[in-house]
Parts: structure tokens; sequence; C-alpha cells
């Protein structure tokens, strides 16, 4: 049997959705509440930039875009076949590059807060 690179892919996209799909919905209700000033005092800025700014803060910040990045390149991936571009490895390597560059930015700012 080959060898093939599709469980990492397949896991990071399934990861990715998931964690995406659980959070997308709470970050909308913690935004909306502090919209309408109803926000949870556990929940002030002061607090949340004290967590945001720890070693466990920013663990977390990682991986909720991390894997957001590479499940949405390999949605857009799959989307793009969908359309009839048939250029797979092109779209496959252009889709996943940027979500690499996203990681990479991603850990390079987290470093610097």
């Amino acid at each position: 049997m080959a060898k093939s690179n599709k469980p990492i892919i397949w896991g990071t996209f399934a990861a990715g959705g998931t964690l995406t799909a659980f959070v997308t919905p709470v970050l909308m209700v913690l935004t909306l509440l502090a919209a309408t000033g109803h926000l949870p005092d556990m929940l002030a800025y002061d607090k949340l930039h004290a967590f945001a700014a720890g070693w466990f803060g920013k663990l977390v910040i990682f991986v909720i875009i991390f894997l957001s990045l590479w499940s949405q390149a390999h949605r857009l991936r799959c989307t793009f076949y969908d359309f009839g571009a048939r250029a797979d490895t092109l779209v496959a390597t252009t889709v996943y590059a940027l979500a690499g560059v996203g990681s990479i930015v991603t850990l390079v700012v987290l470093a610097r807060f």
C-alpha cells in the first residue's frame, strides 16, 4: 500500500472545522454582549488581556487560528475543484502555502505580544 499524506490533511481539516464550528458562535455571542454592554465581569478587557499574554492563552489562540486556517485551506481546495479548477497541484500548493504563512505570522505576532 502506498503511503499518503491524506490523514494529516484530513485530520487538520476535521479538527479545524469542528473547533471553528464550536468557537465561532461563542465569539459572536460574546461580541454581541460586549457591543450592548452586557459582558460579564469575568470577560473584562484586563482579564482577557492577562489571559492572552500568558503562555497558555497564546497556545490556545495559536491552536484555534492554526486549525481554522488549515481547515479552510482544505475547504478552498475542494471548492476550487468543484468549480472546475483541475490544476489541483497548483491550487493545493497555493492554499496550503497561504495557511502555512498565516500560521507563521500568527506565531510571530503571538511571540512578540
